[in-house]
């Protein structure tokens, strides 16, 4: 899934960007526009903004406010907070997901085209329901593993946070590139 998320996020990217380049390009040195170029760039963009965020739900590197995490002691209440936020998280995205199918069903239903190119806007309008779909996908997968985590107990759960030097899913990062780097050059 890394490699498809790497590859499919930078083909999204790096099409937006040559779209808009050319589109600037042709506006304002040619003074020509691409007639429905916009119509096109809307289609990576959407899938660019909902693959994005799918990954972030899959890598667990949400933007989150643990103001709360100060206050606790040890592994089990982080445990505990994790499986109350990301309960709340599930319930939320399983709403969204609900309202994305529901636009979803209309948008297959009425069937509607860009007024340019004719192309069927179901491309980009379904980007959200199937985005919100994996994201309680993955929500659902993350709160799995902290109940299990919790069910499962362990002196782990016992030891006190280090709340002066937390440990995060980016050291983790920077520390397996760090070996990369030293297998790579050593």
């Amino acid at each position: 899934m890394e490699r498809f998320f790497r590859y499919t996020l930078a083909l999204l990217i790096s099409t937006v960007a040559i779209l808009q380049f050319v589109q600037v390009i042709t506006r304002y040195v040619f003074e020509t526009p691409v007639m429905g170029l916009e119509e096109v760039a809307v289609i990576p963009t959407l899938w660019l903004y909902v693959l994005g965020a799918v990954n972030a739900s899959r890598e667990d590197t949400q933007i989150r406010a643990n103001v709360l995490e100060i206050f606790l002691s040890t592994e089990r209440a982080r445990r505990i907070l994790l499986v109350l936020s990301e309960s709340c998280s599930l319930v939320i995205s399983a709403w969204l997901t609900w309202w994305a199918w529901d636009y979803f069903r209309y948008a297959w239903r009425v069937d509607k085209e860009t007024p340019t190119l004719y192309l069927p806007t179901l491309i980009y309008e379904s980007a959200l329901f199937f985005g919100l779909f994996f994201m309680s996908l993955y929500v659902a997968w993350h709160l799995y593993g902290h109940i299990r985590t919790l069910t499962r107990g362990g002196n782990a759960l016992e030891v006190p946070l280090d709340h002066e030097h937390p440990h995060t899913n980016e050291t983790d990062e920077f520390q397996l590139l760090g070996q990369r780097e030293d297998k790579n050059h050593g």
